[in-house]
């Protein structure tokens, strides 16, 4: 089947406002945010998506111009602007102090004009990866469990009192880790415990319980040298997880719920811990939609000119022809 790798997925209205955005046009994006309301899951991974979009043009600039009184506009103001300090980051940029000085005046006046949106906080906890030596006081903050280093735990609690279990804020808490000045190992076994601690509060219907998965993946793409990689998907400490965010987060969830990138993740979780009829379920719910990674980390043994796709087309194949001969799956995950 022909793959097609877009980040709204199934969400056809984010696909249509990306589309816009990318042409110049931000008016698609105004109605898709209006009608997102206070939906707060939704609201936070449309505007990410809407940003990375908007970053390389001034369509957002011209947005805030025509309707200065616009919330919306402005809190897609600090999403660009956070993107932008990111990729400045990320590029080693030498104008990087600018882009996230702008980025963190934009985040808070946001935040102090609609303080009832977790999406502000987020933004602030996207800009603590820049800090990667903890020089800002927000940023070294004592955890509440102790197998975890200090971080950006008070800007994690702020987004939590708005919406408890935001999957973009955990997840930039997990990038935060990663990216802080030290021994890889330390921080690689951080970021397990964290995923883990997250999982096990069991936060039913959230795809953060998927973490832990996001972590091993993370484990991978560092070390790239255990040849028995796959074999620890099917080990039961973690198969455990997997299985979990099958069943509470996949079974429970539908449609725009559910991104991309976190189906991709699940299926090649199941379809490496050899739970095949599950893993066929959720290639399934994909549809023709697919994410490069993991595949692009995790393609050992695959062959041709892109092998990450290789693997999750075989990935595919080979879970879906076993959903085929063996019928209906087991039952309910206890």
């Amino acid at each position: 089947m022909r793959l097609v790798y877009h980040p709204a997925g199934h969400d056809d209205d984010l696909g249509v406002a990306l589309v816009e955005l990318q042409a110049g046009r931000w008016r698609t994006a105004r109605q898709l945010l209006l009608a997102t309301a206070t939906h707060w899951a939704l609201r936070t991974s449309r505007t990410q998506l809407l940003a990375v979009a908007a970053a390389r043009s001034d369509v957002v600039g011209v947005w805030l111009d025509e309707e200065p009184g616009s919330y919306d506009a402005q809190l897609m103001g600090a999403r660009v602007a956070v993107e932008r300090a990111l990729r400045a980051h990320r590029q080693q940029h030498p104008q990087t102090p600018e882009f996230e000085f702008r980025a963190r005046r934009d985040a808070l006046l946001a935040a102090r004009r609609a303080p009832h949106d977790p999406v502000p906080w987020v933004c602030l906890l996207a800009l603590a990866q820049i800090d990667t030596r903890q020089l800002r006081q927000e940023h070294r903050v004592n955890p509440g469990e102790p197998m975890l280093p200090s971080g950006p735990w008070g800007l994690l609690y702020e987004v939590n009192r708005r919406d408890p279990y935001n999957r973009e804020a955990y997840h930039r808490v997990l990038q935060f880790m990663l990216s802080l000045d030290g021994p890889p190992g330390a921080s690689l076994a951080a970021v397990v415990d964290f995923g883990r601690s997250v999982a096990s509060q069991r936060p039913v219907g959230s795809s953060l319980l998927l973490l832990p998965a996001y972590a091993q993946i993370e484990q991978r793409r560092r070390s790239r040298v255990d040849p028995l990689w796959r074999r620890q998907w099917a080990q039961e400490s973690t198969l455990d997880y997997t299985l979990t965010a099958f069943h509470d987060w996949f079974r429970k969830t539908h449609g725009e719920q559910r991104s991309v990138a976190d189906l991709s993740l699940l299926a090649y979780a199941l379809w490496a811990g050899h739970q095949y009829l599950e893993a066929a379920e959720v290639f399934e719910a994909m549809g023709p939609y697919a994410a490069r990674e993991p595949w692009a980390s995790v393609h050992e043994g695959a062959v041709g000119p892109d092998p990450g796709e290789a693997l999750l087309l075989r990935a595919r194949a080979e879970s879906l022809s076993y959903a085929r001969t063996r019928g209906p799956r087991a039952g309910p995950h206890p």
